[in-house]
C-alpha cells in the first residue's frame, strides 16, 4: 500500500491496530470468487477499495451488512442532473408562475422578487406555465439566481439567517421553484432530460438565455462498476444528493439504486398529490421551506436518520462506527462531513473544493482515497488550498481553518492528484 506521508502510514497502522476484529474482520486469504473492481483508477485506489471489498463484504464472513453511500453530481455522474432538469424545464415551459416569487423561497430578496417579476411577466395567469423559452430574460434569471444566488443585475437574491453547514437557498429552490407538479411529472421532464444529456456529445453546451450551460452528462464507468461490485459483495449502497429526489431517483437507476436508496431534496406533497414549496425535515427540524436539505453537515443528518435510524438532535452527530457508512464518495464541500465519517474509505474526486481536499490532502486516518475526475479532469490548482485560514465553512458564511478531530489546525496543503 503506498502512503502520500510517513504519518498517515502510522496514523493507518494505529487505527488498524486499534478496530475492533468484529467491525473490520480481515480473511487470510480472499476468498476466489470475491467480486472483484475493473478498469484503471488513479496510483493504488482500485487495489485499496478492493481490499474494503474484500474486508467488510461478504468475503469477509462477518454477516455483518456494510453501507456504502454515494454524492451523485459530479460524483457518480459528470455534470448536475438537477441542472440538467432545470434546463430542459426552461427549455419546454414548464414552471407554473407563482402568486407571488417570495412564495418560492423564505429567504429571496425583494430585490430577486422585483428582477423575476420584470423577466417573467405579469400575463401569465397564477399556476400556468411560464412563457420561458419565448422569454429568454425569465429564464436568464432563474439560471442566474440558481448559479450564483444573484440577479442578472448581481443583486444578492437571498438574505437572512440560516446555517450554512445545513442548507443553501439556491439548492433548495430548485425543487421549490417545480411547485405544482406531482411526482409524476417531474420524473417525465427528469427522464426526457436524461435521454437528451446522454445523447449529447460530451464537451457540449447548450445557450439558454445569455448562460451557456453543459448539454451532456455521462455516467461515470468506475463508479458504475464500484457500485455495483458492492452491492455483489453484500453492500447497501445509497445515493445522498442535495438535488431534487424525484430527479435524482431517475438517474440512480441506472447505476442499480432504487428509490428506497435515494435520499435527495423531499418535497412536501399537498393533498392532491403536488409538490409544494416545502421540505420534509432531518434531526428535530420539521418540514420548512429548505432549513434542512442534504448539505454539508445536513447530508450526515439525512442518512443517520433514514438509513440508521437517529432522530432528533442526535442526527446531526457523528455516530459508533457501528451506525457509520464503511464507504463514502463525494467531490465537494457539501460532501466533507459524510465522507469523512465513514469508517472503512473516504473516496473524493478531485473538483477543487477547499474544504474537501484540506480533508483528503491531510489523510488524518489514513483512508482517504484521491482521483482525478474520469472526464474532462481539473487542471493542478497553482496555489495551495487555505486549509490553515479559510477553507472551513462556517455556519455563518464565513471561513475558518479546517480543524482536525483533535482540534489542531490542517496546514495549507498543495494540490497533487490531477
Amino acid at each position: 500500500m503506498r502512503f502520500r506521508s510517513v504519518r498517515a502510514a502510522l496514523v493507518w497502522a494505529l487505527v488498524a491496530a486499534a478496530t475492533p476484529a468484529a467491525a473490520t474482520p480481515v480473511p487470510a486469504r480472499p476468498r476466489s470468487d470475491c467480486p472483484r473492481l475493473s478498469g484503471s483508477w488513479y496510483g493504488d485506489n482500485r487495489a485499496r477499495l478492493q481490499r474494503l471489498i474484500d474486508t467488510r463484504g461478504t468475503c469477509s464472513g462477518s454477516g455483518n451488512t456494510p453501507v456504502a453511500a454515494f454524492d451523485w453530481d459530479n460524483t457518480v455522474t459528470k455534470n448536475d442532473v438537477t441542472d440538467a432538469t432545470l434546463v430542459w424545464i426552461l427549455r419546454h415551459e414548464r414552471i407554473l408562475r407563482p402568486a407571488s416569487w417570495r412564495d418560492t423561497s423564505e429567504w429571496l430578496t425583494d430585490a430577486a422578487d422585483r428582477a423575476l417579476t420584470t423577466a417573467c411577466g405579469t400575463a401569465t395567469p397564477v399556476g400556468a406555465p411560464l412563457p420561458t423559452s419565448a422569454a429568454p430574460r425569465c429564464a436568464d434569471e432563474i439560471l442566474e439566481i440558481r448559479e450564483s444566488g444573484r440577479t442578472m443585475s448581481g443583486a444578492a437574491a437571498f438574505a437572512g439567517d440560516w446555517n450554512r453547514r445545513r442548507t443553501v437557498p439556491q439548492y433548495a429552490w430548485v425543487p421549490q421553484l417545480l411547485a405544482g407538479h406531482t411526482v409524476a411529472e417531474l420524473t417525465s421532464y427528469a427522464r426526457r432530460a436524461r435521454t437528451e444529456a446522454l445523447a449529447a456529445p460530451v464537451g457540449s453546451t447548450r445557450a439558454v438565455g445569455t448562460h451557456t450551460l453543459p448539454a451532456y452528462v455521462r455516467y461515470y464507468t468506475r463508479q458504475r462498476d464500484l457500485i455495483r461490485t458492492l452491492q455483489r459483495a453484500g453492500f447497501e449502497v445509497y445515493i445522498v444528493s442535495a438535488g431534487s429526489e424525484p430527479v435524482t431517483e431517475v438517474w440512480s437507476r441506472g447505476v442499480g439504486v432504487d428509490a428506497r436508496h435515494t435520499i435527495a431534496i423531499r418535497s412536501v406533497l399537498d393533498r392532491h398529490g403536488r409538490t409544494t414549496p416545502w421540505n420534509q425535515g432531518c434531526g428535530g427540524v420539521p418540514a420548512t421551506r429548505g432549513e434542512a436539505i442534504p448539505y454539508i453537515d445536513g447530508k450526515r443528518c439525512w442518512i443517520n436518520q433514514e438509513i440508521y435510524g437517529v432522530h432528533g438532535a442526535a442526527a446531526w452527530q457523528r455516530q459508533d462506527p457501528r451506525h457509520r457508512v464503511a464507504l463514502a464518495a463525494g467531490d465537494a464541500d457539501t460532501d466533507v462531513t459524510f465522507v469523512g465519517d465513514a469508517t472503512g474509505a473516504h473516496l473524493v474526486l478531485n473538483r477543487n473544493k477547499s474544504e474537501l481536499m484540506c480533508r483528503a490532502y491531510d489523510d488524518a486516518d489514513g483512508r482517504w482515497l484521491i482521483n482525478p475526475m474520469f472526464i474532462e479532469p481539473l487542471p493542478r490548482r497553482p496555489e495551495p488550498y487555505p486549509c490553515s485560514t479559510s477553507a472551513y465553512n462556517a455556519t455563518d458564511g464565513g471561513g475558518e481553518p479546517v480543524r482536525r478531530g483533535d482540534g489542531s489546525v490542517v496546514p495549507d496543503q498543495k494540490d497533487t492528484v490531477h
